[in-house]
């Protein structure tokens, strides 16, 4: 007989039980912990040794096994402390496409106690040079693309700080192999190759050693940058424990959708391969792809097969090959997949569970799933980069029992739902979601107003307007913040309209959110030209390109001769503005 909730959570989390609650007093805070929780991301690296000759990455046909990546992540690591004198507390920057070498460069930092700022690969020369002086990096490692676009940037980089650069595949930007990058020309002066760094620094797997220092459970342990309302992205400073919180708090949902399953849902869990094998979808350098995948495959001992980009077709292919047995990232993706063409000649069998999160789902997503993936489960799930992730989560049967809620809280995790006064509204009355726990950040790296702004006596503000019902389980109504959601990537329309307001042909200009069937949203923007002036679209996206990422780029413009509605103090009415261009 499967158990309720708030049955499974009772008993998974009672005393001497592996998901045991306690509390511990944080920055000042009483706070809710996982008395079992691994005390750093050094500490999960080397219990993943423990997994030995399984396989642990695969990208094209390269393969690693957990061994082979701790001895690369050992000699890395050992080459930043030693060579290069990264320290505790020293960060490290990260700005490429999810390669195996971005897994190793990551663990390799934070086995060092270095604070490790994963940039957006998406971003421009200009934007990326902003996240590495803004964090303050003493390194950074890149792939050739990145280090393209830095071009002229890094002389004033490493004026305003920056110490080494180290270059991962050369001349590789296709993603074509090691050959291929170690047979490529020589960097630029001043760039170390990657893999001459690890040459140096490598020693026989078994006597692969990291270095000798402690990290402790609230050191920092990276900057993951987050698009900010003001224009300029903030760094979420997340410690070591909030991290290692989001491994213990997946781990948990996976109990409980064990409780609370049926005799015969469990049985379909359990079916398939023994290795998990999980689909990287989604881009490292995001909470999710870091957080929930990567270092939750590297503790639990699951093989993570990364993709250069997203292809649905691809996609299939690599679930055929791999035998995948988990994937998602964003419902866009799930959506893709099922609505391929080469759907019906795949073999997707060995697809045990769907896990998405990072943009609204529709409940017909879920029935498609069931439909298509008949032996399979599917979750959806709330989270932020200021909560490290996961937040709450629906899944299992309770998923299909409630489709349109995000779940409830992980049993760590604290809710409010506050009203315009900062008082708790009425059970199932919506308000803005605060939300406290092991897993929300300290705050914003060197902003303290942005930092007060969003956090509270330990809550953070989240923005979003949400609801709760009587078994506790959340459901996201809105958001306050003025943001398009993109395939799961934020777009904040504030930095969106900056950036076309630098153009001068330009009076005024408003950035909405355009309804799309695969993409959740696109970005729509609404422009009015200075009188006698002309600009054409792909002028103006051309404008942006040298400004903000492809993702943020309006895929609709329209241009205005009347003035943009707005209020007395002079807002945009955005809801009006949708009306008149959307005719919604």
């Amino acid at each position: 007989m499967p158990l309720s909730v708030s049955e499974a959570t009772a008993l998974l989390t009672a005393p001497g039980q592996p998901f045991e609650v306690g509390e511990e007093v944080i920055d000042g805070i009483v706070t809710r912990v996982w008395a079992h929780c691994p005390p750093s991301l050094r500490s999960i690296l080397e219990l993943s040794r423990g997994h030995g000759q399984q396989t642990f990455l695969v990208y094209e046909d390269e393969r690693l096994s957990f061994e082979e990546h701790f001895a690369e992540a050992a000699a890395f690591a050992t080459a930043l402390h030693d060579r290069f004198g990264v320290r505790l507390g020293d960060r490290v920057a990260i700005a490429m496409r999810n390669f195996p070498e971005w897994v190793v460069a990551f663990w390799a930092a934070a086995a060092v106690g270095a604070v490790v700022v994963p940039l957006n690969a998406w971003w421009t020369g200009p934007e990326l040079a902003y996240g590495i002086e803004d964090s303050g990096s003493k390194l950074v490692v890149l792939d050739r693309e990145r280090l393209d676009r830095l071009g002229d940037h890094l002389d004033g980089l490493r004026r305003a700080g920056l110490g080494d650069v180290v270059l991962a595949r050369g001349d590789d930007p296709a993603g074509q192999g090691r050959e291929a990058a170690a047979s490529s020309e020589r960097p630029a002066a001043g760039v170390w190759r990657m893999e001459e760094v690890l040459d140096e620094h490598r020693r026989p797997v078994a006597e692969s050693e990291l270095p000798d220092l402690t990290v402790s459970p609230d050191d920092l342990a990276t900057i993951f940058y987050t698009s900010g309302t003001t224009g300029r992205p903030k760094g979420a400073l997340g410690t070591q424990r909030n991290i290692c919180t989001n491994l213990m708090s997946l781990g948990f949902i996976s109990a409980r959708v064990q409780l609370t399953s049926s005799e015969e849902h469990r049985e379909s869990l359990s079916g398939g391969p023994v290795q998990n094998s999980y689909l990287l979808s989604v881009p490292l350098f995001h909470a999710t792809g870091c957080h929930s995948i990567l270092v939750a495959n590297t503790a639990a001992g699951g093989k993570l097969v990364m993709m250069r980009r997203w292809n649905a077709e691809r996609a299939l292919e690599l679930i055929e090959r791999e035998k995948i047995t988990v994937f998602g990232g964003v419902p866009t993706m799930a959506w893709q997949v099922i609505q391929s063409p080469e759907f019906e000649s795949r073999d997707t069998s060995s697809v045990r569970s769907v896990a998405y999160g990072g943009a609204p789902a529709p409940p017909e997503l879920l029935r498609r799933i069931r439909e298509h993936f008949p032996a399979g489960s599917a979750s959806n799930g709330y989270g932020l980069t200021e909560t490290s992730s996961v937040t709450t989560m629906n899944s299992g049967e309770d998923y299909f029992r409630k489709p349109d809620s995000v779940g409830p809280p992980v049993p760590v995790v604290e809710i409010r739902i506050v009203g315009p006064d900062g008082d708790d509204v009425a059970e199932g009355e919506t308000g803005e979601l605060l939300i406290k726990g092991p897993n929300v950040v300290k705050g914003y790296w060197n902003k303290p107003e942005a930092t007060a702004e969003s956090f509270t006596e330990g809550w953070l503000h989240s923005g979003d307007v949400a609801r709760v019902d009587e078994e506790g389980f959340v459901y996201i109504v809105d958001r306050a913040k003025d943001m398009v959601i993109r395939g799961g990537e934020n777009v904040y329309c504030v930095e969106v309209e900056s950036a076309i307001f630098e153009h001068p042909s330009v009076s005024d200009a408003a950035v909405i959110g355009v309804p799309h069937d695969v993409l959740g949203e696109e970005v729509g923007a609404v422009v009015v030209l200075k009188p006698g002036a002309s600009l054409g679209e792909e002028e103006l996206r051309e404008h942006l390109a040298a400004r903000i990422a492809g993702f943020k780029i309006p895929s609709h413009v329209w241009y205005l001769e009347e003035q943009l509605p707005r209020n007395p103090a002079g807002k945009v009415l955005k809801r009006q503005l949708r009306e008149l261009v959307l005719g919604q």
